[in-house]
């Protein structure tokens, strides 16, 4: 019998040894390829429970929590009826907004002490009864950031008695702006047009003093249920039971320090997240909707990717160059 040389037999193993390897690194990449798969189904943003941020502070929100649904379910087509019948001609610039937009030319503060008296909620601290007023509040520690621009007058479709739009996306957002030769906001730009010159927190009344009277906010609370909200076979009744948004406009005391309309309550609204707090996303969230949440000027949420949509979000545009500067980021961040 003939004998195999020992260096063949050394060339032998070796090859088992590198094909046993392989086939480890084959079997580990595909079980972490599983693994990270049944994640992403199980959580389609990669998020938290939560996670907000505002200056000067964080709190969650109750209506953004998190959807075990698979992502296609959450992409998809952001169709609402005649909301371009009466495109824009032209692109508004800060000269000359458009009638249905508002001028806004003021100064933004990256940094506004906001101090609670009394809150309606003392155990989470989401909603606010009543800020102290003193000059502290209109005081800003950081450099202001000049800023002049144009802002939907409502909630998109910005026509009053209508019914602001909803299930939409941050990119259903971007594209319908631009189809009327407009953009989205900035956080920084929503902000001042909610909160004034004076950086009050609420953009009505006394601007300190919370009232549920005066924007549609502090709805009871509906439990949503998603996966009926993303089956087409539910969707329309799930919705239905769910909403309870007024149109835009209707209640007239809801109306910002320049003019804006229904800037709190009614839809939570898409803008993009210029300082980005240090998060992944450029999307962003202002304003709350009408349930029991935070809605006043400053707080933003940060929780949600570009594709995410769900029965509270809706949005509004701007118009003119947009007014961002890297430096409007929060101290703490830069």
């Amino acid at each position: 019998m003939m004998r195999m040389p020992s260096h063949a037999r050394t060339g032998s193993s070796m090859r088992r040894s590198w094909a046993l390897t392989l086939f480890g690194i084959l079997a580990t990449v595909l079980a972490v390829g599983t693994v990270s798969a049944r994640s992403h189904a199980a959580n389609p943003t990669h998020e938290p429970d939560w996670m907000v941020a505002t200056a000067p502070e964080s709190v969650p929100d109750l209506d953004l929590l998190p959807l075990e649904v698979p992502r296609e379910l959450v992409l998809g087509s952001f169709a609402i009826p005649n909301q371009l019948e009466e495109p824009v001609s032209s692109v508004p610039g800060v000269d000359a907004c458009s009638a249905d937009m508002v001028e806004v030319d003021g100064d933004y503060c990256p940094v506004v002490e906001q101090r609670c008296l009394r809150w309606l909620d003392p155990e989470t601290k989401l909603r606010c009864a009543e800020f102290e007023k003193s000059e502290a509040t209109s005081h800003c520690a950081l450099k202001t950031r000049h800023k002049h621009f144009c802002i939907d007058r409502y909630e998109w479709p910005n026509r009053s008695g209508v019914l602001p739009a909803y299930m939409a996306s941050f990119r259903d957002a971007t594209t319908a702006c631009e189809s009327q030769g407009k953009r989205l906001c900035d956080d920084t730009e929503w902000t001042l047009a909610c909160e004034g010159p004076e950086r009050q927190p609420y953009p009505y009344g006394n601007g300190f003093a919370r009232d549920d009277s005066a924007c549609n906010i502090d709805k009871p609370y509906l439990w949503p249920r998603p996966e009926r909200i993303f089956n087409p076979d539910t969707q329309d009744d799930e919705l239905a039971r769910l909403d309870q948004r007024e149109p835009s406009g209707a209640r007239a005391s809801c109306v910002s320090p320049y003019g804006v309309h229904d800037m709190v309550g009614n839809v939570d609204e898409w803008v993009v997240n210029a300082s980005q707090f240090g998060r992944p996303h450029i999307s962003g969230l202002k304003g709350g909707y009408w349930g029991p949440v935070r809605t006043r000027c400053r707080p933003m949420t940060t929780a949600h990717d570009e594709s995410f949509r769900y029965y509270q979000i809706g949005f509004r545009c701007c118009g003119g160059p947009a007014t961002t500067d890297r430096s409007d980021a929060p101290l703490a961040v830069r």
